[in-house]
């Protein structure tokens, strides 16, 4: 089924269910998704990989305007976008803890023999290549820089 078949039923059931945030969060990926369907011209549809990054764009602009909510202590702000981020984020697969992605790191920098800040990028470019909708972008890097230093 596809992610946008999944997102009706989801609606569907939000609506049924009078679940607000869940039909708020769920219209803006069905947005999204129409939205880079006609900018790319994507008459098939998008594929798994561009859902992926689609998803997890959504996710971080609600927790990144989350957290500047919480900066200015407007929490009545920050709760709904946080919520908003959990229901994007049940169309993602399963998120892999530090140290599962540190293990993936580490085996990346040991094959391409990384020695400095200097790989950084290439290193990047193969993780998240590699670990694509299933970790943070922010994670990876600090864990790279981490490794790396």
């Amino acid at each position: 089924m596809s992610l946008q078949n999944k997102v009706m039923d989801g609606m569907k059931e939000a609506m049924k269910a009078k679940n607000q945030t869940a039909l708020t969060a769920l219209r803006a990926i069905k947005s999204s998704i129409l939205l880079a369907q006609t900018e790319i011209g994507a008459g098939d549809g998008l594929t798994e990989d561009q859902e992926l990054k689609l998803l997890q764009k959504l996710v971080k602009q609600r927790q990144d305007s989350a957290a500047i909510y919480l900066e200015q202590g407007r929490e009545d702000l920050a709760q709904p976008e946080i919520d908003e981020a959990k229901v994007i984020s049940q169309f993602l697969p399963e998120q892999l803890s530090e140290a599962e992605i540190e293990k993936v790191v580490v085996a990346t920098i040991e094959k391409v023999g990384a020695d400095g800040m200097k790989d950084m990028g290439k290193i990047m470019g193969l993780v998240s290549k590699q670990l694509a909708g299933k970790a943070d972008g922010k994670t990876i890097s600090t864990i790279v820089r981490q490794k790396l230093a």
